[in-house]
């Protein structure tokens, strides 16, 4: 049996800058964008790596309570979102300070091996991205 990854999903405050961000600042293509009423589910992928798919959408599933208490999540920043891999780290912060995003930790060596950083996406959830 084979088993891959096909999407995963993040929940985003405001969908017209999270597109922004995904598409405009870390290269992503845009595959998909439905709005229904409020709420819009934004697919994007990687030009290079055709396959992973990432959902950003603003729609909470939930009770009214369920929602604000994941939206309080999403705004402070409480959730992983995703972590990337690029060959040019150094350019792709560089590229991520000139956007005005918000970095959490510049390009460092871990001491598990990987070189990496971070950054907050525009609802402030957290993205890695190492060296490949």
């Amino acid at each position: 049996m084979d088993l891959t990854v096909a999407r995963c999903f993040v929940t985003v405050t405001d969908p017209d800058k999270a597109l922004a961000f995904y598409r405009d600042v870390l290269g992503l293509e845009l595959v998909m964008d439905v709005p229904k009423g409020d709420f819009r589910w934004i697919t994007v992928g990687s030009t290079s790596r055709p396959g992973v798919q990432i959902v950003l959408s603003n729609y909470i599933q939930g009770s009214p309570d369920d929602q604000s208490y994941m939206a309080g999540l999403v705004a402070k920043g409480a959730l992983n979102a995703v972590h990337f891999r690029t060959d040019d780290l150094d350019g792709l912060f560089v590229k991520l300070a000139e956007a005005g995003a918000e970095i959490v930790s510049v390009p460092t060596s871990q001491p598990w091996g990987a070189r990496d950083g971070a950054v907050r996406d525009p609802s402030g959830n957290l993205i890695r991205i190492d060296q490949a």
